[in-house]
């Protein structure tokens, strides 16, 4: 057991930790295929509680609460339908929703609003001549969060891996408003500070309010040197404001 901060640097939400970060702080030490899950939202500079234990890892609130788990995964995370060239995928990148839109502004994944090397700056866009929402970009991992040897740490990747899949279902449905609930992934190589690689993602399936799908980090050289699969939520739509504003007079 040891106490951890997760620093305000690496939110999704604006005063809550981001979900593939959170995820990948979870599989810390695990080995192989990792199915993280947050059950609360992830509070910012506050002491949190980081329990280890046989196949799996917890993170507690202050008043002992479990806010997310990761444990080793049974579920196979699917491979991507294609491998983009680097090219393509910066093409990819030119129609990124987020250009035209503003989606958690302060996310750390997906903000263009964040400087370079505070932010990961992800921007993927629908891929030309692939199916509805197959989208992609380019990532140049900063060298602010490398070690001293250059190597990119595993939940920086998993940070990666994160807004894609959401925006893989905003490129299919044109709509957007879910949560990530559950990340299974894997880091397969490590990754260097200064060198391009592809981040890539995909719809799976929609089951009512849950969405799945498929994300991986691809080099240069066509590996695939991390993947997951993801479970989204879609958030309830919000009443109209005079419906709130009704609600609100009816019970006081």
């Amino acid at each position: 057991m040891s106490k951890i901060v997760i620093d305000r640097q690496f939110r999704g939400p604006p005063n809550s930790g981001n979900g593939g970060y959170v995820c990948g702080v979870l599989a810390r030490g695990l080995e192989g295929p990792v199915t993280a899950m947050i059950r609360a939202p992830v509070p910012l500079d506050a002491d949190l509680t980081f329990e280890t234990g046989a196949g799996g890892n917890r993170l507690l609130g202050d008043d002992g609460a479990l806010i997310g788990q990761g444990d080793l995964a049974s579920q196979l995370i699917p491979d991507p339908p294609m491998i983009p060239t680097l090219a393509a995928a910066r093409a990819a990148s030119a129609g990124y929703y987020g250009h035209t839109n503003r989606v958690h502004p302060p996310c750390f994944t997906c903000s263009n609003e964040r400087d370079d090397g505070d932010g990961l700056r992800i921007f993927p866009g629908q891929l030309d001549g692939a199916n509805k929402g197959v989208i992609a970009c380019t990532w140049t991992p900063h060298a602010s969060f490398a070690d001293a040897d250059g190597m990119i740490a595993p939940e920086i990747v998993w940070a990666a891996l994160d807004c894609p899949g959401f925006f893989a279902w905003i490129e299919k449905e044109g709509r957007h408003g879910a949560l990530l609930g559950t990340m299974t992934g894997e880091v397969l190589a490590l990754t260097r500070a200064g060198e391009d690689y592809v981040v890539m993602a995909w719809p799976i399936a929609r089951d009512g309010r849950k969405e799945t799908a498929g994300v991986a980090l691809i080099g240069a050289d066509g590996r695939v040197l991390a993947k997951a699969h993801q479970v989204w939520i879609i958030m309830a739509p919000r009443p109209p404001l005079a419906a709130q504003a009704t609600a609100e007079v009816s019970t006081n």
